[in-house]
């Protein structure tokens, strides 16, 4: 893992994981990790669809190292397919200590949106490029 590399390009979020976010231990929480992931996700998936979405599921997500108090959190995304209504987004969340180079991925999972009308039923969006 020492010789990943994050994924190219800008990240949707980055965070400072602060205090009000960890466990006893110092810890971050992992439901605020999800959290920012899908912010970070729901960002991309408006930009594709052109308005509103929601998270309808998200697949198989794993903790792979913890985030400590003061860690940069960076979360990048990339749209992995689309459909009529819903589209699929790869979220990966990386940490950097404060006082160091080193980036380690500490999460990923695959989120899954659909796209919402003002009466929050499914509406169809066209092969929109997000960037």
């Amino acid at each position: 893992m020492p010789d990943e590399q994050p994924p190219a390009g800008i990240p949707m979020i980055r965070t400072i994981a602060m205090p009000g976010d960890s466990n006893a231990n110092g810890d971050i929480f992992g439901g605020w990790l999800m959290s920012q992931m899908d912010l970070a996700a729901g960002n991309l998936a408006s930009r594709v669809s052109h308005g509103r979405c929601v998270t309808v599921s998200v697949d198989a997500m794993s903790f792979l190292r913890p985030v400590k108090i003061g860690d940069e959190v960076s979360v990048y995304c990339e749209l992995l397919s689309q459909g009529r209504t819903s589209m699929k987004i790869n979220v990966e969340a990386w940490r950097r200590a404060r006082i160091t180079a080193e980036e380690y991925r500490v999460t990923r999972a695959v989120f899954t949106f659909v796209a919402i009308d003002a009466e929050g039923k499914p509406r169809a969006f066209g092969g929109v490029n997000p960037h």
